[in-house]
Protein backbone atom coordinates (compact mmCIF):
# COMPACT_ATOMS: atom_id res chain seq x y z
CA UNK A 1 0.00 0.00 0.00
CA UNK A 2 1.38 3.50 -0.66
CA UNK A 3 2.84 5.59 2.10
CA UNK A 4 0.01 7.86 3.37
CA UNK A 5 -1.16 11.35 2.12
CA UNK A 6 -0.68 13.82 5.00
CA UNK A 7 -3.69 14.51 6.82
CA UNK A 8 -3.56 18.21 6.54
CA UNK A 9 -3.09 20.55 3.92
CA UNK A 10 0.13 21.75 5.01
CA UNK A 11 3.41 20.58 2.72
CA UNK A 12 5.71 18.16 4.34
CA UNK A 13 8.88 16.99 3.47
CA UNK A 14 9.33 12.85 5.15
CA UNK A 15 12.30 12.36 6.26
CA UNK A 16 13.74 8.35 6.52
CA UNK A 17 16.58 7.19 8.70
CA UNK A 18 17.87 3.62 8.87
CA UNK A 19 20.75 1.79 9.79
CA UNK A 20 22.85 0.36 6.72
CA UNK A 21 24.41 -2.50 9.16
CA UNK A 22 21.74 -4.78 8.11
CA UNK A 23 22.04 -8.00 9.49
CA UNK A 24 20.43 -9.63 6.25
CA UNK A 25 22.91 -11.40 4.07
CA UNK A 26 24.56 -10.38 1.22
CA UNK A 27 22.32 -12.87 -1.11
CA UNK A 28 19.17 -11.54 0.93
CA UNK A 29 20.35 -8.25 0.24
CA UNK A 30 20.52 -8.71 -3.77
CA UNK A 31 17.08 -9.97 -3.94
CA UNK A 32 15.48 -6.67 -2.70
CA UNK A 33 14.76 -5.22 -6.11
CA UNK A 34 18.58 -3.78 -6.59
CA UNK A 35 18.93 -3.61 -10.48
CA UNK A 36 22.13 -5.02 -12.53
CA UNK A 37 23.98 -1.97 -12.45
CA UNK A 38 23.63 -1.52 -8.38
CA UNK A 39 24.67 -5.19 -8.10
CA UNK A 40 27.64 -4.80 -10.57
CA UNK A 41 28.74 -1.50 -8.66
CA UNK A 42 28.37 -3.11 -4.68
CA UNK A 43 30.84 -5.78 -6.01
CA UNK A 44 33.37 -3.38 -7.06
CA UNK A 45 33.97 -2.31 -3.34
CA UNK A 46 36.99 -3.47 -1.70
CA UNK A 47 35.27 -4.19 1.65
CA UNK A 48 32.54 -6.64 2.08
CA UNK A 49 31.07 -4.28 4.75
CA UNK A 50 31.33 -1.58 2.26
CA UNK A 51 29.30 -3.13 -0.21
CA UNK A 52 26.93 -4.49 2.22
CA UNK A 53 25.55 -0.89 3.29
CA UNK A 54 26.19 0.34 -0.42
CA UNK A 55 22.85 -2.46 -1.27
CA UNK A 56 21.54 -1.89 2.55
CA UNK A 57 21.26 1.66 1.30
CA UNK A 58 20.00 1.13 -2.19
CA UNK A 59 17.38 -1.68 -0.81
CA UNK A 60 15.87 0.45 1.83
CA UNK A 61 15.44 4.02 -0.97
CA UNK A 62 13.97 1.64 -3.38
CA UNK A 63 11.58 0.62 -0.83
CA UNK A 64 9.96 3.46 0.55
CA UNK A 65 9.97 5.04 -2.60
CA UNK A 66 8.23 1.98 -4.14
CA UNK A 67 5.74 2.68 -1.40
CA UNK A 68 4.88 6.29 -2.00
CA UNK A 69 4.80 4.85 -6.00
CA UNK A 70 2.43 1.91 -5.15
CA UNK A 71 4.77 -0.33 -7.15
CA UNK A 72 7.52 -3.26 -6.56
CA UNK A 73 11.28 -1.99 -4.94
CA UNK A 74 12.28 -3.38 -8.36
CA UNK A 75 10.14 -1.35 -10.54
CA UNK A 76 11.82 1.83 -9.42
CA UNK A 77 13.50 3.49 -12.21
CA UNK A 78 16.10 6.12 -11.63
CA UNK A 79 17.70 8.90 -14.50
CA UNK A 80 20.24 11.26 -13.67
CA UNK A 81 20.66 15.16 -14.73
CA UNK A 82 23.85 16.17 -16.23
CA UNK A 83 25.24 17.32 -13.03
CA UNK A 84 24.65 13.46 -11.76
CA UNK A 85 21.41 13.89 -9.69
CA UNK A 86 19.11 10.77 -9.13
CA UNK A 87 15.40 11.51 -9.95
CA UNK A 88 12.22 8.93 -10.87
CA UNK A 89 12.76 7.95 -14.52
CA UNK A 90 9.24 8.32 -14.44
CA UNK A 91 6.45 9.84 -17.90
CA UNK A 92 5.30 12.96 -17.08
CA UNK A 93 5.38 14.83 -14.24
CA UNK A 94 7.67 13.15 -12.00
CA UNK A 95 5.60 12.51 -8.79
CA UNK A 96 8.35 12.58 -6.06
CA UNK A 97 11.45 14.42 -5.35
CA UNK A 98 13.89 12.53 -3.02
CA UNK A 99 17.42 12.81 -1.91
CA UNK A 100 19.90 10.34 -0.20
CA UNK A 101 22.97 10.62 2.24
CA UNK A 102 24.75 8.04 3.52
CA UNK A 103 27.62 8.49 6.46
CA UNK A 104 29.08 5.22 7.92
CA UNK A 105 26.69 3.18 8.88
CA UNK A 106 23.46 5.81 8.42
CA UNK A 107 21.79 6.52 5.78
CA UNK A 108 19.16 9.48 5.42
CA UNK A 109 16.75 9.65 2.75
CA UNK A 110 14.02 12.94 2.05
CA UNK A 111 11.10 12.43 0.07
CA UNK A 112 8.41 15.41 -1.09
CA UNK A 113 5.57 15.65 -3.15
CA UNK A 114 6.13 19.42 -3.09
CA UNK A 115 9.51 20.52 -2.86
CA UNK A 116 12.99 20.40 -4.40
CA UNK A 117 15.46 19.45 -1.84
CA UNK A 118 18.75 17.81 -0.79
CA UNK A 119 20.33 16.03 2.52
CA UNK A 120 23.53 15.49 3.86
CA UNK A 121 24.17 13.20 7.08
CA UNK A 122 27.96 12.97 8.09
CA UNK A 123 29.76 11.29 10.96
CA UNK A 124 31.33 13.23 13.05
CA UNK A 125 35.07 12.55 12.90
CA UNK A 126 38.56 14.74 13.13
CA UNK A 127 39.45 16.13 10.00
CA UNK A 128 42.90 16.38 9.30
CA UNK A 129 43.22 18.78 6.61
CA UNK A 130 42.01 22.19 6.09
CA UNK A 131 38.48 21.49 4.96
CA UNK A 132 36.97 24.51 5.51
CA UNK A 133 39.74 26.47 4.30
CA UNK A 134 38.79 24.73 0.97
CA UNK A 135 35.39 24.69 1.11
CA UNK A 136 33.58 27.48 3.34
CA UNK A 137 33.37 30.70 2.55
CA UNK A 138 35.31 33.52 3.91
CA UNK A 139 32.47 34.37 6.40
CA UNK A 140 31.93 30.93 7.71
CA UNK A 141 35.87 30.69 8.39
CA UNK A 142 35.87 33.31 10.18
CA UNK A 143 32.68 32.50 12.29
CA UNK A 144 34.04 28.78 13.08
CA UNK A 145 37.44 30.18 13.95
CA UNK A 146 35.59 32.46 16.85
CA UNK A 147 34.66 28.75 18.72
CA UNK A 148 36.45 27.49 21.48
CA UNK A 149 38.20 24.69 20.13
CA UNK A 150 35.98 22.33 21.78
CA UNK A 151 32.97 23.99 19.87
CA UNK A 152 34.74 23.82 16.96
CA UNK A 153 33.61 20.32 15.37
CA UNK A 154 30.47 20.52 15.73
CA UNK A 155 30.08 23.78 14.13
CA UNK A 156 32.47 22.49 11.16
CA UNK A 157 30.05 20.01 11.00
CA UNK A 158 26.71 21.83 10.93
CA UNK A 159 28.22 24.12 8.61
CA UNK A 160 29.12 21.02 5.92
CA UNK A 161 25.97 18.89 6.00
CA UNK A 162 24.03 22.53 5.60
CA UNK A 163 26.38 23.11 2.63
CA UNK A 164 26.39 20.31 0.91
CA UNK A 165 22.89 20.05 1.50
CA UNK A 166 22.25 22.86 -0.30
CA UNK A 167 24.44 21.89 -3.10
CA UNK A 168 22.54 18.70 -3.72
CA UNK A 169 19.46 20.33 -3.54
CA UNK A 170 19.79 23.37 -6.12
CA UNK A 171 21.18 20.35 -9.00
CA UNK A 172 24.10 22.38 -10.49
CA UNK A 173 26.70 20.03 -8.80
CA UNK A 174 30.44 21.19 -8.74
CA UNK A 175 29.51 23.77 -10.80
CA UNK A 176 28.38 25.64 -8.09
CA UNK A 177 31.05 27.64 -6.36
CA UNK A 178 30.96 26.69 -2.27
CA UNK A 179 31.38 30.36 -1.49
CA UNK A 180 28.56 32.01 -3.30
CA UNK A 181 26.61 31.24 -0.39
CA UNK A 182 26.78 31.56 3.55
CA UNK A 183 25.23 29.23 5.99
CA UNK A 184 25.22 30.07 9.97
CA UNK A 185 27.04 27.63 11.84
CA UNK A 186 24.94 28.58 14.78
CA UNK A 187 23.46 24.75 16.40
CA UNK A 188 20.24 27.52 17.17
CA UNK A 189 17.15 27.91 15.32
CA UNK A 190 17.76 30.76 12.84
CA UNK A 191 18.28 31.76 9.38
CA UNK A 192 20.71 29.03 8.22
CA UNK A 193 21.03 30.62 4.68
CA UNK A 194 22.34 34.25 5.44
CA UNK A 195 23.73 34.98 1.91
CA UNK A 196 23.57 34.06 -1.91
CA UNK A 197 24.53 35.10 -4.94
CA UNK A 198 21.76 36.46 -6.71
CA UNK A 199 23.03 35.00 -9.98
CA UNK A 200 22.29 31.73 -8.17
CA UNK A 201 18.82 32.70 -6.57
CA UNK A 202 17.15 33.98 -3.75
CA UNK A 203 18.13 33.22 -0.04
CA UNK A 204 14.61 33.59 0.92
CA UNK A 205 13.63 30.93 -1.18
CA UNK A 206 15.65 27.94 0.65
CA UNK A 207 14.55 26.59 3.53
CA UNK A 208 17.68 24.63 5.35
CA UNK A 209 17.35 23.17 8.85
CA UNK A 210 18.81 20.57 10.73
CA UNK A 211 17.92 17.37 10.46
CA UNK A 212 17.39 14.88 14.22
CA UNK A 213 20.26 11.77 14.10
CA UNK A 214 22.19 9.14 15.65
CA UNK A 215 24.43 10.74 18.41
CA UNK A 216 27.65 10.98 16.55
CA UNK A 217 25.79 11.98 13.09
CA UNK A 218 25.24 15.66 12.03
CA UNK A 219 22.59 16.13 9.02
CA UNK A 220 20.76 18.67 7.25
CA UNK A 221 17.93 19.51 4.57
CA UNK A 222 17.54 22.54 2.48
CA UNK A 223 14.49 22.64 0.69
CA UNK A 224 13.46 24.92 -2.28
CA UNK A 225 10.29 26.32 -0.52
CA UNK A 226 10.05 29.71 -2.55
CA UNK A 227 8.76 31.19 1.11
CA UNK A 228 6.38 28.97 1.86
CA UNK A 229 5.81 26.79 5.44
CA UNK A 230 6.84 23.37 5.50
CA UNK A 231 7.08 20.63 8.54
CA UNK A 232 9.47 17.74 8.51
CA UNK A 233 7.72 14.48 9.18
CA UNK A 234 10.16 12.04 10.75
CA UNK A 235 9.33 8.63 9.85
CA UNK A 236 12.13 6.83 11.63
CA UNK A 237 13.12 3.30 10.81
CA UNK A 238 10.75 2.29 7.49
CA UNK A 239 7.91 1.98 8.70
CA UNK A 240 7.63 3.60 12.25
CA UNK A 241 4.73 5.81 13.05
CA UNK A 242 5.94 9.42 12.11
CA UNK A 243 6.04 12.53 14.32
CA UNK A 244 6.06 16.14 12.87
CA UNK A 245 8.38 18.91 13.40
CA UNK A 246 7.42 22.35 12.60
CA UNK A 247 9.52 24.35 10.12
CA UNK A 248 9.06 28.30 9.38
Amino acid sequence: MPVDEPVTGIRQVDIWNWSLDTTASDDALSGTGLSQDELERAQRFVKPRDARRYMAGRAGLRSILGDYLGIAPKDVRFSYTEFGKPHLDTTGECPLEFNLSHSADQALLAVSRNFALGVDIEEIKPIAEDVAGHFFSAAECAELRAYPPVEQMPAFYRCWTRKEAFVKAHGAGLSLALDCFDVSLSARPQRILRRLDPAVGTATDWTITNVGVAEGFCAAVAILTHGKAVELRYCGEWRERPRIASIT
